[in-house]
């Protein structure tokens, strides 16, 4: 039995495995155009049972983590959750000027801003997909 949810990285993508409440299965993907996770049960067999190169299973903190390092490359926009991308960005510029690698307090901070933005964008959805007016906008970088 699979313990949910289970996270996964899919070809690059964030991938979620849930139940569903008749005990089956249901996965989500990251959309890199809306930055929300998308239903497609479709690769659910695939995460689960043929790991290749290209499919890894992740912890909660790095599924976190590679979901917002996509969020970050790929939706620019205004607001509180691009301030914090902002910070990211100072951080890793900083070190690179310096010619040298994150710190590991560095590490943690940039970790802890992501789980931030990750619960920041949780609840956004959470408000739109109730029928609240969005708090902000954003747009993807990718052509739609």
């Amino acid at each position: 039995m699979v313990q949910t949810p289970a996270y996964f990285e899919y070809f690059a993508h964030s991938y979620v495995v849930d139940s569903t409440p008749d005990g089956g299965l249901t996965g989500r993907i990251l959309n890199w155009k809306t930055g929300a996770f998308d239903e497609d049960p479709e690769h659910v067999t695939d995460v689960l049972f043929d790991h290749g190169p290209d499919i890894r299973s992740l912890d909660r903190e790095r599924f976190i983590r590679r979901t917002e390092e996509q969020r970050q490359r790929y939706l620019r926009g205004d607001g509180p959750i691009f301030a914090l991308y902002q910070t990211i960005d100072a951080l890793w510029d900083t070190a690179k000027e310096e010619n040298r690698r994150i710190t590991k307090e560095e590490r943690a901070l940039i970790d802890s801003l992501y789980r931030r933005t990750f619960r920041m964008w949780e609840d956004e959805f959470a408000r739109r997909a109730a029928g609240e007016p969005p708090t902000f906008t954003f747009t993807s970088v990718l052509a739609r």
